[in-house]
């Protein structure tokens, strides 16, 4: 059996933090668990999406077979409510072995670096996100045998950079999920990584990286269906490599085979629809914040030109 289905979500609604673009020191409204500065919880609300995406996804076909979430705390949160109803549900501990008490559950995460958060490239190093024995004080449900195809850099990356990582780790989980015989996974990320996601699994990367095509509403789905019918045959190979120019894929270069996009973030499980929907608007640098005299910085926050915080 090979991967048919890849169904994608972003993140709940979040609380908020700041970053001071000179120095890359980042603060919270609220404290996170894991006691990293970029790595803050979903809000109340941002709960209450993630039990009903929860719910919702229990009744999707095909089910899901495996969950990769980005390692942040506020995708691991937002994904535990589903994984808590799949390992409580008969389904699931029939079609697995019996758990002694004090083992891992039968339905885990997979925390994967490829699909975490998209940082602008800087001369500082952005807080990383926390190691695997932080998360499984947290979400007993992680894979601690997991180890993450991809990692993102200290220092952020382009736009172009993002699309690229992503698509190295489309690559790789894809043809994991064919050797283990998945049929369907479920990726949970934050909102510019879920453009991404859409861009690179159909092949449908435009020129301009601004354009306003695959949606990232907080805690919608997306499904993508692998295309069975000889369109983007391209391997991936030629979508990761960074020789390429930049913005050089084409609609024949989807990765493993191509993928038909289903559905753009739906929400329509979701008691207030869509919310929150984000785009690429500039490439997000902190490269040039050298000064708080440049024109339009806005020192102390992301809502500055180019530093769109509602993304993360």
């Amino acid at each position: 059996m090979s991967l048919e289905v890849i169904y994608v979500v972003r993140h709940g609604f979040r609380t908020s933090w700041t970053v001071d673009p000179m120095t890359g020191k980042y603060s919270l409204g609220i404290r996170s668990p894991t006691g990293i500065s970029n790595d803050p919880p979903l809000t109340s609300h941002g709960i209450d999406q993630s039990r009903e995406l929860a719910a919702h996804l229990m009744k999707i076909e095909p089910a899901v077979d495996q969950v990769y979430s980005s390692p942040y705390y506020r995708c691991m949160q937002t994904i535990q409510p589903f994984v808590d109803l799949r390992n409580s549900s008969p389904e699931t501990a029939t079609s697995q072995p019996i758990q002694a008490e004090g083992v891992n559950p039968a339905f885990t995460i997979r925390a994967e670096g490829g699909i975490s958060e998209w940082f602008g490239a800087a001369h500082f190093e952005h807080p990383m996100y926390a190691p695997m024995e932080v998360l499984e004080q947290y979400f007993p449900a992680v894979d601690e045998t997991y180890t993450s195809a991809v990692t993102r850099p200290p220092n952020g990356e382009s736009a172009t950079a993002l699309h690229l990582r992503v698509a190295r780790a489309m690559q790789a989980l894809i043809e994991r999920s064919d050797r283990e015989g998945k049929k369907a996974i479920l990726l949970c990320s934050h909102a510019a990584t879920v453009i991404a996601l859409g861009r690179v699994l159909t092949g449908q990367v435009p020129n301009d990286l601004e354009e306003d095509d695959f949606q990232a509403f907080t805690c919608g789905l997306s499904v993508y269906r692998r295309n069975r019918q000889g369109k983007g045959q391209g391997t991936g190979a030629e979508v990761a490599n960074e020789s390429r120019p930049d913005h050089g894929w084409t609609s024949s270069l989807a990765v493993s085979g191509g993928w038909d996009c289903e559905a753009n973030s739906d929400c329509s499980f979701l008691r207030n629809g869509p919310e929150r929907g984000w785009r690429f608007s500039v490439d997000e640098s902190f490269v040039d914040f050298g000064s708080s005299e440049l024109p339009g910085s806005t020192v102390g926050t992301l809502d500055g030109p180019g530093l769109d915080s509602s993304k993360l």
